[in-house]
């Protein structure tokens, strides 16, 4: 029987890459997204991600072996903390009960290098202690502030530390469930056209994402990672945040912390 893998975001992007990747090698790919998916969801309302967990739930039955959550936005805005991290989390958490059903389960979700950099603490916090109307309105006040691009970080940062954390907590990998981040660099997908657009930006992304390696990566080279992280072949591998960013996550923090 071929493994069954969720897909989050699998319209576009990483997701659409890493769900044709993952066909391309007979495996299932259950998507969800806001068009062009199997499960039509909206991740940035609970009502939506419990509709997800649910559809998917009836949709196979109860058996899924594999969970990738790429859904997230890029702008800048309140919606980062409902999507990027409780899109993500609450996903997650409600379909753990079908993945420790797997004799292979897997959980990889997105992250991002920018989650190493200075981010709004409240923000992170307020996600981590799982309190969405708190974190969304401090979103608010950073963009009425003039500090909208610090919930970005904040989000993906709240993202690294809750997988860390979860990762070894009671169901997961007690129950042989491997969870782990994968944190891209600057890659090239549709949501980030805009930026490449405009010269001033790209020198500000070269500037605190430099990639010596290869360059920006396209969004196939972030899903073969992915694809090995929630693959059989990974056994040992968890609470692990992955940077795919050509050296950027080494170039800009200082080797003493290791």
């Amino acid at each position: 029987m071929p493994r069954r893998t969720v897909i989050t975001g699998s319209a576009s992007g990483i997701g659409r890459a890493l769900a044709d990747q993952l066909r391309e090698r007979g495996e299932e790919v259950v998507g969800v997204d806001l068009r062009d998916a199997e499960v039509l969801a909206d991740l940035a309302t609970a009502a939506g991600r419990a509709a997800a967990v649910a559809a998917v739930k009836q949709l196979t039955e109860g058996r899924v072996d594999a969970l990738v959550t790429c859904a997230g936005v890029a702008e800048p805005s309140p919606l980062m903390v409902r999507i990027n991290y409780f899109g993500t989390v609450e996903v997650a958490e409600g379909l753990r009960p079908l993945l420790a059903g797997s004799p292979a389960p897997r959980v990889a979700v997105l992250g991002s290098i920018s989650g190493t950099m200075r981010n709004d603490e409240r923000t992170r916090l307020a996600c981590l202690e799982g309190d969405e109307e708190a974190a969304v309105a401090r979103a608010v006040e950073l963009t009425d502030g003039g500090r909208p691009h610090s919930i970005y970080p904040s989000t993906k940062a709240a993202l690294a530390e809750w997988a860390r954390r979860t990762a070894i907590s009671p169901g997961w990998a007690d129950a042989g469930i491997a969870l782990n981040v994968v944190a891209p660099g600057v890659v090239l997908t549709p949501m980030t056209t805009g930026l490449f657009e405009d010269d001033a930006m790209r020198e500000v992304m070269d500037a605190a994402v430099p990639m010596p390696l290869n360059g920006y990566a396209p969004p196939e080279a972030i899903a073969r990672v992915l694809a090995f992280l929630v693959s059989e072949d990974n056994t040992h591998v968890t609470g692990q945040v992955l940077y795919v960013d050509g050296g950027a996550e080494v170039t800009q923090r200082p080797a003493d912390l290791f």
